[in-house]
């Protein structure tokens, strides 16, 4: 290392150039107190001219941080700083920028701003925008953010907008979130100087971004932006700029010392497209074609260029000639207005420089004015005022002057017109009296044309040219004109003026003004008003409104547009209410372009101006007509939809929504945008929320919703469908009987949205009538009862008592049953038919009450749906029916049948739903309903009564008759009927009070007195507390099975007036009803209900289920089961765990049910859910196999079948978990019944359900035997083979193994019993015959109790006894090393082997038959044999044609023992890594052979491979301690395999793969 001393006494200079970086450090800090310290003009910065860009660029950081803020001092203090500028910024841009230290990158920054102080902005800007195409993100954002602070410091006219305007989109684009981010800060920099001018640039940049950008660019505060660092130039301008500021003080009102942000014309900002050679070749050929077809795509594609808001110069007399042609002669209205559209967007794109062609098409456009289509009309109009931008009134006046005489008034009109809107943007310099006298000559002709429309529009162009050029210079020209008209003419000019001066005035007022806004008062009267004129609401506005907004309100360039409509925002903000003409301020918005304006910015304006006028004015239906056409058109534009909404709700506010909802609907699909109906209808969902249903024509909506929902665009009907939701909040279930007719799938969709909405109840409105009065509460009862009546009253009801003939009623009162059910289908019919209907049935309810009796239940349950639908039908207008057709669904409550039951109650809970409970408990007729000793009616009324009672605040004095029934319950001999008496004991107590009910034990026995006294007094410790809400209906659901115990602990524990109270999950889960299980057996078989067999759930069989478990389940469990809401399901699960041993019993009794609902589970994709019920399921057999339950058949057949449909699943844990699940079935189920199920999941189109299925039916055969199969082994055995061809691995393999299982079973005869099984099949059982056709021919028949009776005398005469041989261990080394086989173990050669010179290839087939078979120690043994064989070179040509014959019975072993021996827990893990070395040791050996190895064919390689990946990739062997070894084996096997195989073999063998 060098001694400091050779660089410390070198200059300064010499120093920052030095080799060492802490020379370098060392000079760059000299250099900064050097530079710091000499004179501006010292020849010593010359010195570091040339070496300052190393200062920037050095390698070391430390250095390098010293070097810029040495160079920072140099470009502060150096007179000859800018010459150093393009490369001190090219390295800091590419050196610097990139850092990760914040201060070098603020250091580069604060050198960039000094350079642009030093009078160097342009090429800064240049270099920055050029590290803006670095690959790095950290140099871009660097970048972006130093352009955003030159801007911010130095304003608009330092530094250039343009080019940052140009790479702003490309920035939005970028990958890097950060570099967008610093784009949105520059984006609104470049707003805060240069306002809406940035809109047009960045339009087409992404819509979030642009959103955001919008939310950003609201924020800006509306002050002029103003610089804070200015450039050495300008130090005399700050000088003077601070001391005005200082002398300005706190009031902040100082002139602009400092320029303000100049205005920026965005056409400046764009750049020039160059659109002549991009026209098509056949352009001119087109336009002048026959086929008006071919001439509207030249215009159309002209059209499309044109739209390009800034054109390049160039020659544009042919395409100006021949859009002249089209609007001069062609005949084609369409393709008029599509050329003056092409015109006009050639001069906004070429300005002035289209000003060559004006003087040749503006006489052709006034020409054209004789045509009278309003659409041509206004296309001409706007091509010629975007011609006139481009040039003067001087120089058209010629060609106005011609037309003035023209014969069409049409023609004169518009001239006049036209030159009222161009003396509107003239000023008296440009209409001198030159120009001036020939055109007030030619007018003051027209002033006296018969024609009134032209008349007019000559008075309106001299008053406005006498308002422009002052009324001295017009007042000559109108000496000869009659004083009435000359009196308009100054009335013109009068209101043009005082329109000014308004306008002045109110931009004068001061702010305290406008805090003290008047608001619209709160008003529920109606406001009407009349329709006026469009003259008189042009006077009224141009009275309020500034002159300046009315001129720019039709002007052409949509800047004066938007400008305008600020003004007049911000003008009715300010206004008065009484001075504010509604009418006339949303008829001035319609006023050319009107609600067809382009420009969204300006429309967006126009919208809220509505909505402005419609919160703060008088506004009326009248005013509100003028507009609502044009705001249902927008209300599915992207970018002014929102604000048509807004204006819709102010409007809504202003004269109602049930009003402005009809009028909306109604003009929305009278169009044919599917964008405007659906997006209508979601403002409409919305504004019901906010308004409240009150007052709503609920008929005409739901027309209309039915339009909707038939079309065929999927956002109306989604939109429809959650409109009908929010109705459905306010109409309930009886909304749904409009739609019955729909087809299922809508249907469906509609019920789902109800479904979400159940439980919810409707907001409280916060717009309109109730908000505006306060919406005082007079007690909760009435209002909601007022509101629900209120919503019933608006359902259309049709009276269908001429409808219920006498021959209807004889039918339904027939002694035959057929008859009775054809009546009772038409009474259903008419039903139907009515939707909404009134109370008058005539004598229908008399004849209903008697098929409530009727012998046949199936007429009771159809009596009782029909009775379901009237109460959805007549509302609450059924409360005089309760006592006639009410009590008597009581009654059925008794029926023995569960079905019967569960529909009665069903019936009553929607007849309460409508009723309410006090009609019920009026008089006599339930107290003697609970008279009768029926045990299920009693069951079912008291846990009724423990459902409804507690919601009352008071009940009717007869419910005091019910108490001696209930007491003589409380002694039934019936456990459930005493249990539910016990239950609903308190709610008694809650409405009668223990004294009354003490009072009643008077007239009991004595042994019974004391027994109900003590019930009593323990009913008053749990005595819930007096509800305190609303009356409420009770569900549609049954409650016929929901123990009234756990509503009563709930309401012990607290007061019921909070809502809906949480239910008590203590009592039993199960309820035991008797020969359930049978009936449904029998009802299913009887075809009464749906059998259990289906693809996929559909929603009759959810339903039919839920309606099934009504009765057995608690209620609570029953919400739970059928929840939406996967996690209750999860609830549910993990209670029935918990009471499984506990209702063991009552579990059974609906064991079917429960089966039935986990099936339903299957369908599921929640993981979480499907797990859990697999957990469940496995504990549910394992207890019903300890209790000796045997499945029945119908349980077995609607629940085993879905079993085996996820025994495919994708998921191992699945998989395994359902495999263990059919392991107990089979004790809980015969074997031989569950293999046709097996057989039928082998037909799945799932590969892994089929491999499944065939590895499960082995299992099956192996441990059952044959007799297993069904209905016959041959055809079964037939089946399986069939797969042995399967295109799947796993599937061809599981079906030999299964083959190899009922081999071992029964032999050779399953050969016969196979038979021929196609080709492919059969070459692969072929090969497997030929592995096995030497086992021994003696085959035990495996079985339960079962002694082979020839085996054993045989065993006992046999002296001699079975030795096995030593197997050969190969000890095989980590792979790291050599490998060394050891050498093996050898012995004397068995005897048999000495007569392999007699018969050595049956030997052989002997040998290697064992090797495949299924007992470890049997296929180990033949092993160690081949291996002795292959050891000794002397008779290892033995082996020689035997070698494919070998590997498959191997392959075959392989197979067995990854599929099978592996999953037997009751063999040894050592015997099976014994087996596996074995195999692999022998085949290492044999691949040794050289000529062995070559005779290994493709396909028994390509399945020995196969076998050997399987082996690498079992988990179960990695994870074992001898895994490792075993890996290691098989990978030098698989590396001998290919090194001595046939290569062909081995190629061909790739190359299929």
């Amino acid at each position: 290392m060098g001694d400091d001393s050779d660089w410390m006494k070198l200059p300064v200079d010499q120093k920052c150039e030095h080799k060492v970086w802490k020379a370098r450090l060392n000079g760059y800090e000299e250099a900064l107190k050097l530079f710091q310290r000499i004179d501006d003009t010292s020849p010593e910065w010359a010195k570091y001219q040339g070496i300052i860009k190393k200062f920037v660029t050095d390698s070391n950081s430390v250095a390098q941080l010293k070097g810029l803020e040495a160079v920072l001092a140099y470009v502060e203090n150096a007179h000859v700083a800018s010459r150093t500028v393009g490369e001190v910024l090219s390295g800091v841009v590419c050196k610097v920028f990139n850092q990760p230290k914040a201060r070098a990158k603020e250091l580069a920054s604060d050198i960039c701003l000094m350079y642009i102080e030093i009078e160097k902005a342009d090429i800064v800007q240049e270099e920055l925008i050029k590290g803006l195409e670095n690959k790095n993100p950290k140099v871009v954002v660097a970048c972006v953010e130093t352009i955003r602070r030159a801007l911010c410091e130095f304003g608009s006219k330092t530094v250039t907008l343009k080019p940052i305007i140009k790479v702003l989109p490309k920035l939005f684009e970028s990958r890097e979130k950060a570099v967008r981010h610093e784009a949105k800060l520059l984006a609104v920099e470049v707003y805060r100087w240069i306002r809406d001018s940035l809109r047009p640039p960045l339009q087409n940049i992404n819509s979030v971004q642009l959103k955001e950008l919008e939310e950003e660019w609201v924020k800006v505060p509306s002050s002029a932006p103003r610089q804070s660092r200015f450039l050495r130039s300008q130090q005399d301008l700050r000088t003077k700029f601070e001391e005005q500021q200082a002398v300005a003080g706190s009031d902040g009102d100082c002139e602009d010392v400092a320029d303000s942000a100049p205005q920026v014309d965005p056409y400046e900002l764009q750049d020039p497209v160059e659109i002549l050679s991009k026209l098509p070749k056949d352009f001119y050929v087109k336009i002048e074609a026959k086929k008006w077809q071919e001439r509207k795509e030249a215009l159309e594609a002209l059209a499309m260029l044109a739209k390009h808001p800034k054109l390049d110069n160039g020659d544009y007399g042919d395409v100006v000639r021949a859009l002249k042609r089209v609007i001069g002669k062609d005949t084609n209205v369409i393709l008029v207005s599509l050329a003056a559209k092409c015109l006009a967007g050639l001069a906004f794109g070429l300005r002035k420089n289209f000003g060559t062609y004006a003087g040749n098409v503006v006489p052709t456009i006034l020409d054209k004015f004789k045509e009278k289509k309003p659409a041509v009309v206004q296309s001409l109009q706007e091509a010629i005022d975007a011609v006139f931008l481009t040039t003067t009134l001087q120089n058209l006046s010629e060609d106005m002057l011609a037309v003035m005489d023209n014969k069409n008034p049409s023609i004169k009109q518009q001239a006049s017109l036209f030159l009222t809107r161009s003396i509107c943007l003239s000023t008296p310099s440009t209409l001198p009296k030159s120009l001036l006298k020939p055109l007030c000559a030619a007018l003051l002709k027209q002033v006296n044309d018969p024609a009134p429309e032209v008349r007019d529009a000559a008075i309106m162009a001299l008053g406005t040219a006498m308002k422009v050029a002052g009324e001295k210079a017009v007042n000559p020209f109108l000496a000869d004109l009659d004083k009435l008209k000359v009196d308009k003419v100054r009335c013109v000019c009068v209101y043009m003026r005082t329109v000014e001066d308004v306008g002045v005035a109110k931009k004068g007022k001061p702010g305290a003004e406008g805090g003290a806004k008047s608001k619209k008062p709160a008003e529920t009267k109606e406001i009407v008003e009349t329709e006026l004129s469009v003259e008189v609401c042009d006077e009224l506005a141009a009275a309020v409104l500034p002159a300046s907004c009315v001129k720019m309100l039709d002007s052409s360039n949509w800047k004066e547009r938007l400008a305008s409509m600020e003004e007049f925002y911000q003008v009715a903000e300010q206004m008065d209410i009484g001075a504010m003409p509604c009418q006339a301020l949303v008829r001035m918005l319609a006023k050319k372009p009107g609600w067809k304006e382009t420009n969204f910015q300006v429309l967006q304006l126009k919208l809220q101006v509505v909505a402005v006028v419609a919160q703060r004015g008088r506004f009326s239906k009248t005013s509100a007509s003028v507009v609502l056409d044009a705001l249902v058109e927008k209300m599915g534009d992207v970018k002014c939809g929102g604000k048509a909404k807004d204006a819709l709700t102010a409007i809504g506010e202003a004269c109602s929504l049930s009003w402005i909802a009809e009028q909306v609907v109604s003009l929305a699909f009278a169009q044919k945008n599917p964008k405007n109906q659906a997006e209508t209808l979601n403002w409409l969902a919305n504004a019901m929320k906010e308004f409240g249903f009150t007052g709503i024509n609920v008929k005409a909506f739901i027309n209309h919703v039915k339009t909707a929902l038939g079309a065929s665009n999927p956002a109306i009907r989604a939109a429809a469908i959650s409109l009908l939701g929010v109705m459905y909040l306010y109409m309930g279930a009886s909304l749904r009987m409009f739609f019955e007719d729909e087809k299922a799938a809508l249907l469906a969709q509609i019920d789902a949205e109800f479904e979400k909405m159940q439980g919810q109840t409707p907001p409280a409105p916060t717009r309109g009538a109730i908000k505006r009065t306060g919406g005082q509460e007079e007690g909760e009862e009435a209002k909601e009862e007022g509101v629900a009546g209120d919503i019933m009253d608006l359902l259309p009801r049709t009276d269908i008592s001429d409808k219920i003939t006498e021959d209807m009623v004889s039918k339904v009162g027939d002694k035959n049953w057929t008859i009775r059910k054809e009546g009772l289908n038409e009474v259903a019919a008419v039903l139907s038919e009515a939707k909404f209907i009134k109370p008058s049935l005539g004598d229908l309810p008399i004849t209903l009450k008697g098929r409530l009796s009727d012998s046949n239940k199936i007429l009771v349950q159809q009596t009782l749906s029909i009775m379901q639908q009237m109460a959805t039908a007549m509302g609450p207008a059924l409360k005089q029916h309760v006592k006639t057709l009410g009590i008597p669904v009581i009654t059925v409550l008794g029926d023995i049948k569960n079905t019967v039951r569960a529909a009665a109650m069903a019936t009553l809970n929607s007849w309460v739903e409508q009723t309410g409970m006090k009609e019920w408990l009026e008089g006599e007729e339930l107290s003697e309903e609970l008279k009768r000793e029926n045990p299920f009616l009693r069951q079912e009324v008291l846990g009724w009564l423990a459902v409804h009672l507690p919601t009352m605040r008071s009940v009717p004095s007869d419910l005091m008759l019910c108490v001696p029934p209930l007491f003589g319950c409380l002694e039934d001999r019936n456990v459930d009927v005493r249990k539910r008496a016990q239950d609903v004991l308190p709610v008694f107590m809650m409405h009668l009070g223990f004294d009354k009910m003490n009072k009643a034990t008077g007239k009991l026995k004595p042994a019974s007195k004391d027994q109900v006294v003590a019930m009593l007094d323990k009913a008053r410790d749990v005595m819930p507390a007096k509800s305190a809400g609303p009356a409420k209906a009770a569900p549609t659901k049954p409650v016929s099975s929901v123990h009234p115990a756990k509503a009563l602990a709930a309401a012990g524990k607290k007061p019921l007036g909070k809502g809906k109270e949480e239910e008590d999950k203590s009592g039993p889960i199960f309820t035991m009803v008797p020969n359930g299980k049978d009936l449904r057996v029998k009802d299913e078989k009887s075809l009464k209900t749906l059998k259990w067999n289906f693809g996929s759930p559909r929603d009759e069989y959810v339903e039919q289920l839920k309606v099934q478990m009504a009765p057995c389940v608690a209620k609570w469990l029953q919400e739970e089961l059928f929840h939406h809401d996967f996690q209750h399901h999860i609830k549910a699960i993990n209670s029935m765990i918990e009471c499984l041993e506990e209702e063991h019993e009552a579990m059974v009794a609906c064991l079917d049910l429960v089966l039935k609902w986990y099936t339903l589970r299957f369908f599921d994709t929640n993981t979480s859910v499907l797990m859990k019920a697999l957990e469940y399921l496995k504990l549910l057999f394992l207890s019903l196999s300890k209790h000796n339950y045997h499945l029945s058949e119908q349980e077995a057949n609607s629940f085993i079948p879905y079993l085996v449909l996820k025994v495919g699943e994708s998921k191992d844990v699945v998989r395994k978990d359902v495999r263990a699940i059919m392991g107990m079935l089979c004790k809980v189920y015969p074997a031989s019944r569950m293999f046709p199920f097996l057989m039928e999941g082998t037909k799945s189109k799932n590969s892994k359900q089929r491999a499944e299925c065939l590895e499960e039916l082995g299992c099956l055969i192996g441990f059952y035997g044959m007799s297993v199969c069904q209905p016959t082994a041959a055809k079964s055995l037939k089946e399986i083979a069939v797969h042995i061809g399967d295109r799947d691995t796993s599937v061809r393999n599981t079906a030999l193994n299964t083959v190899v299982t009922v081999y071992n079973v029964c032999g050779e005869q399953v050969y016969k019993l196979i038979g021929h099984v196609g080709f492919t099949p059969q070459i692969r059982l072929n090969a497997l015959g030929q592995s096995q056709q030497a086992e021994p021919s003696h085959v035990c028949s495996v079985g339960e109790f079962h002694l082979d009776l020839d085996l054993l005398e045989q065993l006992e005469s046999d002296q001699t006894s079975v030795v096995l041989p030593d197997l050969v261990k190969h000890k095989l080394g980590d792979l790291l090393d050599p490998v060394i086989i050891p050498e093996p173990k050898l012995r004397p050669v068995p005897t048999h082997f000495d007569e392999l010179h007699a018969g050595p290839s049956s030997t052989i087939n002997l040998v290697i038959s064992q090797v495949a078979s299924g007992d470890i120690n049997t296929s180990m043994k033949a092993l160690a044999q081949i291996d002795e064989v292959l050891r000794q070179e002397s008779i290892a040509e033995v082996m020689v044609g035997h070698t494919d014959q070998f590997l498959i019975a191997t392959s075959l072993q392989l197979r067995l023992a990854h599929s099978t021996h592996m999953a037997d827990t009751r063999l040894p893990r050592e015997d099976i890594f014994k087996l596996y070395s074995c195999a692999i040791g022998n085949m290492l050996t044999l691949f040794g052979v050289a000529r062995l190895a070559r005779e290994a064919s493709m396909g028994v390689l390509k399945d020995l491979v196969q076998g050997l990946v399987t082996v690498l990739l079992d988990p179960r062997i990695e994870e074992s301690q001898e895994g490792q070894q075993l890996i290691r084996s098989v990978n030098m096997l698989l590396r001998r395999l290919f090194e001595t195989s046939d290569q062909t073999n081995i190629l061909r063998y790739q190359g299929r793969r």
